[in-house]
């Protein structure tokens, strides 16, 4: 017999992919560009030249022997060096290569860094709306997920719940800033009373609680909003990132997991971390793409794209009567459901060939994630659909 806790999560991709696989399929029903698909966060913007030429000298300058085999384990050393150096020099920090794990891709970063510091009777908590595979992440690791309460006035995090959950079995918090899926960057005030919380409670318990930070969008805020960097306020801080949206490669799948220096028992966290990337057989990320980030570190593709693409979509569908949360980052928009039941009205929203996400699985019924990294054409051919939609509402056609 196989396990059925596996056969279920493989028998049923998450509802972002069930809605991607089913636009996919319509697309060859009636052609790409009558369907609108706002269901997978795909960047749309190039990635940057020197991506390109980092491979190309890689591939061609480069002994082929060397470029293709494995790296350490934790990853090639002087790519994690040359990661260091990048971080200290923007953060003023003195972080040490011998703390950086290399990964495949975010999702690889999230689970070793759970399974490192949850196991079987743990809580890891997460803020409603969260990316929706945090629970099976939390659950492989044994841990049981604690979802708090959406704080819908503004969608910063919710303290009195928080302080009503967080207790003695809690192990690590999960915090994505910017948020996916609402696009919302956590204020300074907010990390501030955050991390001040999670040390208040670290004293009364007795123990650790790690903070866990899903960084993938770091890069990604508009309007000269700034992203707080959660470990020079806390420094019980396990950094997940990933390239996968700056450097618009998410196909690559290469990324990091930092422990900082000020950590309690850092050493003791960092070999966790390499035990539990060699449990998950997460050993030893692509090595052409370790090599090739180093050389690209810095750069980014043109995000300026998701800018405009936010403030055509947002604008329109203000203009039409949506509600929507405001995006300071990412390349989502969270969207208030025209009727109570988002599945619902994203199957009608179907019929419009209109594709996106429910908020149900991000902890946060009654809204939808509607994805703008994609090329603004869409986005403009989108939008009477989106207006019709709307007028059907207004005439009471849900009702019909």
């Amino acid at each position: 017999m196989v396990s059925q806790k596996m056969y279920e999560l493989g028998s049923k991709r998450s509802v972002i992919r069930e809605i991607f696989e089913f636009g996919k399929k319509r697309a060859a029903e009636i052609g790409a560009d009558n369907v609108y698909d706002f269901s997978l966060g795909n960047p749309s913007a190039p990635a940057p030249e020197s991506v390109k030429q980092a491979l190309l000298d890689l591939l061609t300058q480069e002994d082929s022997v060397s470029v293709h085999s494995y790296t350490s384990a934790q990853g090639d050393p002087e790519v994690r060096q040359a990661i260091a150096d990048y971080l200290n020099g923007l953060y003023g920090t003195d972080y040490r290569a011998d703390r950086l794990y290399m990964t495949v891709g975010a999702a690889a970063s999230l689970s070793v860094s759970i399974k490192a510091v949850a196991g079987t009777g743990d809580e890891v908590i997460a803020f409603a709306p969260f990316f929706t595979e945090y629970k099976v992440f939390v659950e492989a690791a044994g841990a049981s997920l604690v979802v708090v309460p959406p704080k819908r006035d503004d969608f910063q995090i919710e303290f009195a719940d928080f302080e009503r959950l967080i207790n003695e079995k809690t192990k690590a918090v999960l915090v994505n800033s910017p948020n996916n899926p609402t696009g919302v960057v956590y204020s300074e005030e907010t990390v501030v009373k955050l991390c001040e919380l999670l040390k208040a409670k670290e004293q009364e318990y007795g123990h650790a609680i790690y903070l866990i930070t899903d960084e993938p969008y770091r890069e990604i805020v508009y309007d000269g909003v700034d992203v707080p960097f959660f470990p020079l306020y806390y420094a019980n801080t396990l950094v997940c990132y990933s390239y996968s949206k700056s450097l618009s490669v998410p196909g690559e799948r290469i990324g990091y997991v930092l422990v900082p220096n000020g950590m309690e028992d850092a050493d003791k966290v960092y070999a966790a971390i390499c035990g539990a990337g060699r449990a998950l057989g997460y050993v030893c990320a692509p090595s052409l793409f370790q090599k090739a980030i180093a050389k690209c570190l810095g750069e980014t593709a043109d995000l300026s794209v998701y800018k405009e693409n936010r403030d055509l979509l947002y604008q329109a569908l203000k203009e039409y009567g949506y509600e929507c949360v405001y995006p300071q980052g990412a390349f989502y928009l969270f969207v208030k459901a025209l009727e109570e039941d988002a599945n619902a009205f994203c199957a009608r929203a179907q019929k419009h060939d209109l594709l996106f996400v429910p908020g149900d699985d991000f902890g946060c019924p009654g809204y939808v994630r509607i994805s703008y990294c994609v090329p603004a054409e869409r986005i403009r051919r989108s939008l009477p659909a989106f207006e019709r939609l709307a007028e059907e509402y207004r005439t009471g056609f849900a009702q019909a």
